[in-house]
């Protein structure tokens, strides 16, 4: 029999999927959904992608989990099986998935939780690409800006300027700006192509087909007038 160490080590299965720590309000749950959801429609096709919300990350056996707001991992299955039941990941267990994320969110609290000290030298450690920081209540009392964005470059990280910050290794940008989403009309972070352009909230995306549908048919009621005004008769066409 060829030992495998990793079937003695603990799986998703034995650990807590979360720290139970209580969010600040529910925006803090809709800031990293509405990131997960733009994904769901772009990468529709792709199943080599897993976006968690508030879920625990293990990254070193006998540690407890981080939890980061947000996560993006690249090169894992996007949909996962337990114990034979189509039911999903639990937790993220980096020994199990073999992948470290390579996109971090967290979204600062009333109560400080370390994201400019403890949280962000365990996220280099752990060898998390970017890393983001979205503060737009306490930036003031915490001395930084409202968004941050820092890539990990010889094991620190380094702060990366602009809005949007476009990440080549995953292939997006990522930034904030004003919009509306589930009723709420503020600022919500987005993804970005290349060149700056937004992905659209799905609301947003929806209404922009029905908009193209409204016009499309309003130009072939507008033509069928122009003809009917011509004396040309469509039936018989």
């Amino acid at each position: 029999m060829v030992y495998n160490p990793l079937q003695y080590l603990p799986t998703e299965e034995d650990l807590p999927d979360s720290d139970d720590t209580p969010v600040d309000n529910e925006l803090q749950n809709l800031l990293p959904a509405l990131l997960r959801a733009i994904l769901s429609l772009l990468w529709a096709e792709r199943m080599d992608w897993f976006f968690g919300v508030n879920m625990g990350v293990y990254y070193e056996v006998g540690k407890p989990a981080i939890v980061p707001d947000g996560f993006l991992s690249l090169g894992v299955p996007r949909r996962k099986t337990n114990q034979g039941r189509q039911r999903g990941r639990l937790s993220y267990v980096i020994w199990q998935e073999q992948v470290v994320p390579q996109l971090v969110i967290e979204i600062v609290s009333q109560t400080p939780g370390g994201e400019y000290d403890n949280k962000i030298n365990k996220y280099a450690r752990i060898g998390v690409l970017y890393y983001v920081i979205y503060n737009p209540d306490y930036y003031r009392r915490d001395k930084h800006q409202s968004f941050e964005v820092y890539r990990l470059v010889n094991e620190s990280y380094v702060q990366q300027f602009g809005n949007p910050v476009w990440m080549p290794e995953i292939g997006l940008g990522i930034g904030c700006e004003q919009g509306t989403h589930d009723g709420w009309a503020q600022e919500w972070l987005y993804w970005y192509d290349e060149k700056g352009n937004k992905f659209p909230a799905p609301e947003n995306m929806i209404a922009q087909e029905r908009q193209r549908a409204d016009q499309a048919q309003q130009q072939l009621a507008d033509l069928i007038a122009k003809l009917q005004e011509r004396g040309i008769n469509l039936d018989e066409l």
